[in-house]
């Protein structure tokens, strides 16, 4: 499985927020959305929305060469992960950006994070 886990910027300081104000919430939280997409779904909506009509492809040698020369480590990029916020949706967390088409067309066509 190929899915890619993201997350608006909006929800991230959101999320702060909710878990600062409620006292009661402990422990390790997860920071994405609950609907993870592939990246071949995420680069075609990535495309969409700012008209670009193709991608260059990013074999994993290049993006070795990338990760040693700003110093990290390519499997942050080269992994999946699955990961799906349960304890931020059971606490009562309302996501602003659950899908991707919204989030993107916030952040390609509205301006961004208001």
């Amino acid at each position: 499985m190929d899915d890619r886990c993201w997350i608006h910027i909006a929800d991230v300081f959101n999320i702060v927020l909710f878990v600062f104000d409620h006292k009661e919430l402990s422990g390790v939280y997860n920071c994405s959305v609950p609907n993870p997409v592939t990246n071949e779904i995420l680069m075609k909506t990535i495309r969409e929305k700012t008209k670009t009509k193709f991608g260059l492809p990013s074999p994993a040698w290049l993006l070795n060469i990338g990760a040693v020369i700003i110093k990290t480590e390519t499997e942050l990029i080269l992994k999946s992960r699955w990961v799906i916020p349960e304890k931020l949706l059971k606490a009562g967390y309302t996501f602003r950006y659950p899908s991707l088409d919204g989030a993107l067309e916030n952040i390609f066509h509205n301006g961004g994070p208001r």
